[in-house]
């Protein structure tokens, strides 16, 4: 009778547990992080007696958690994918908001301070004509420097909301730290801590969105938790601290770095993986660096060409044009490595604008005067040579198989002549870093717009062929200029065999319909001319400095500075197609990255679904399992109830 009261008891002890922990899953089945618990019954040993063992009834082993590991596992890393992937989606759908296409664009306002040069053309002395051209030019700045401004106070958000990510990064490491004490001390008692495990594993999942980490448990029950593969950020009850760091060139907020112990090492970014912050660093470190690039490639191409050709024509009072924009310096956009050695440095020059690349370069030295520029956009290493004479680097030519280019990309790079730079030295190069930070336009008087060109073309009085004036532009000199272009000019001299000879160098030269002849090299203002039609013998073509009486009259310059808009500036794209190749660029990159966003997001969902099937809380299994325990246990509680029937009969027979 005893044994069957005992057998009862614990029946109904163990069946109030089970009800007790079905109600418990039901009662957090909207509980972030929460596993499901199961209740784990043994039998209790049985009594030995001579007809065999003797059930002694049931007891509950353990509460345990419902989990896989490796889906637990798997899931916090799509997650981590998918948050990284979506910080730099949304990132860029801002910077693409910052370059904006139609009549607000800035490629809009390249076209239309173009396009104010037809007017001019048409009536070289049309004051308000020249007016709305120097108008359309100051317009053309101040939208360059307001998509300049946009991308540093973006750059500044950015920085901000970086430094509010890494505070939680270090909340959730001190969290976890102290956590892993608790389940510590906890597991001392034999039991696991269900809801402490359950509040770590929520920690580790949200500490993911953030920096992608690796979790490995310690004999102890704690759990390490490691970034960039294996950088301790929780050992135990200590957290590490993360904060962000300059790069190898000093620039700022460029990397992550973690302090243990008071010894501080900077991550590698390509071992960071997936999270927030490694997100938002490489669309930091990348996608706004090429927006930057791109704006200031476009503002040092555009501005450049037309400050070249301006100055190359003459105003009203007969003065050479200046500069139509402020000239951009790019001499000084070089910085050291932080750990150089010796005092060596680089000035950086332009050479060719219709070769440009946007991008940054590192120039690294393997020894005095050897080493490797990389360009950082693509990765694209070229190696060089550095001349101690010259101080000038020449340049692998695959052509030639020598160091002989003299300049990478539109860019020459020059240091002190004779000095010698020390192996290990690095530089960075950042070519249109400011381009467009600070241009605007240079004067403001209609009279001084240089619309006419300084040089003219006449032919032959007596010419009888067909010989006809196609085009006659002035040009910069191709080389240091070292003569004045002056009076009689150069004559082109017709012999009717299909030869030409030249005043200025006496050269004959095969002549061919269209083609273009060009001034010598060191001649200033340079000019070039295109002829078509059949010359014949002794027919002749002069080009003169304009003459003063048809300055005022002479619209020259004017028509090539609108022939500027067919000029190939930017991958051969053309100068007024240079903004809508800016804007594709960004977009493919906007475009990638929210697909990728969507795939990963995907991923990141069906992982979460096949974890919570294993660990979530089913209301419909747990409503069953209530019934089903409801029943033990009044099957226990009559078990009880009998026992103490037969109890009250047995006292009642021994009484009689």
């Amino acid at each position: 009778m005893g044994g069957l009261l005992s057998v009862g008891t614990r029946a109904l002890q163990a069946n109030q547990v089970a009800l007790q922990t079905a109600g418990n899953n039901i009662a957090n089945v909207n509980t972030a992080g929460y596993s499901r618990q199961t209740v784990s019954m043994g039998t209790v040993q049985g009594q030995y007696t001579g007809s065999g063992y003797i059930g002694k009834g049931v007891e509950v082993v353990t509460i345990k958690r419902e989990l896989s590991a490796f889906l637990t596992t798997q899931s916090a890393l799509a997650g981590a994918t998918q948050a990284a992937d979506a910080a730099r989606a949304g990132k860029l759908q801002q910077l693409q908001e910052i370059f904006p296409g139609g009549t607000n664009g800035l490629g809009a306002a390249v076209s239309d301070m173009l396009n104010a040069f037809s007017d001019v053309a048409s009536a070289p002395t049309d004051l308000t004509a020249r007016a709305v051209v120097l108008s359309r030019v100051d317009e053309t700045a101040s939208r360059m420097r307001t998509a300049s401004q946009q991308l540093d106070d973006f750059q500044l958000g950015l920085t901000q909301e970086l430094s509010q990510k890494i505070d939680r990064i270090n909340d959730l490491a001190k969290s976890i730290a102290s956590v892993n004490e608790l389940i510590a001390r906890a597991l001392g008692g034999g039991q696991p801590p269900n809801d402490l495990l359950d509040r770590r594993e929520q920690l580790v999942r949200d500490l993911n969105q953030y920096v992608q980490t690796t979790s490995i448990p310690a004999d102890d029950g704690t759990m390490g938790i490691f970034v960039a593969g294996s950088r301790p950020l929780v050992l135990g009850n200590k957290a590490s601290t993360v904060s962000l760091t300059a790069d190898a060139f000093g620039v700022q907020n460029q990397k992550l770095a973690i302090t243990r112990d008071g010894q501080t090492a900077t991550l590698d970014e390509n071992m960071l993986g997936g999270g927030e912050v490694p997100g938002l660093l490489r669309f930091q470190n990348t996608d706004l660096a090429e927006g930057r690039n791109l704006l200031g490639r476009f503002t040092l191409a555009v501005t450049g060409s037309m400050n070249e050709q301006h100055s190359l024509g003459l105003d009203l009072d007969g003065k050479v044009g200046g500069n139509l924009f402020s000239a951009i310096n790019i001499s000084n956009n070089v910085r050291a490595g932080v750990n150089n050695s010796g005092t060596n440095s680089i000035t950086l020059a332009l050479s060719d604008r219709t070769q440009l690349v946007p991008s940054e370069y590192e120039v690294s030295f393997s020894s005095t005067t050897d080493g490797a520029v990389t360009r950082r956009s693509d990765g694209v290493k070229t190696t060089f040579t550095y001349n101690t004479a010259t101080g000038t680097f020449g340049f692998f030519n695959p052509a030639t198989g020598l160091n002989d280019l003299p300049t990478l990309d539109g860019l020459s790079l020059n240091s002190a002549a004779a000095s010698n730079h020390v192996a290990g030295n690095s530089f960075l190069v950042s070519p249109f870093n400011t381009s467009a930070s600070t241009i605007k336009s240079e004067f403001s008087s209609p009279r001084a717009l240089a619309v006419a060109s300084p040089v003219a073309a006449k032919a032959g009085s007596a010419n009888t062929g067909t010989l006809t004036l196609e085009k006659l532009q002035a040009q910069a000199a191709t080389t240091t200029p070292t003569v004045a272009f002056s009076s009689p000019g150069v004559t082109l001299s017709f012999d009717g065999a299909g030869n030409f000879t030249r005043s200025d160098t006496g050269a004959t030269a095969p002549f061919t319909s269209g083609m273009v002849i060009e001034s010598v090299s060191n001649i200033s203002p340079g000019w070039s001319i295109t002829l078509k039609g059949v010359p014949q013998n002794s027919d002749t073509f002069q080009v003169i400095p304009q003459p003063a009486s048809h300055r005022n009259t002479n619209a020259g310059n004017a028509s090539a500075m609108l022939d500027l808009r067919d000029m190939e500036l930017f991958d051969g794209a053309k100068l007024t197609d240079g903004y809508s190749a800016l804007i594709a660029q960004v977009g493919i990159r906007t475009q990638s990255a929210n697909y990728a966003a969507e795939v990963s997001g995907a991923i990141a969902a069906n992982l979460e679904t096949d974890r919570t099937g294993v660990s979530g809380v089913n209301l419909d299994e747990e409503a069953a399992k209530l019934i089903q325990y409801q029943q033990a246990y009044q099957a226990s509680a009559k078990m009880i109830q009998i026992a103490q029937s037969i109890f009250d009969t047995l006292i009642q027979t021994l009484g009689r």
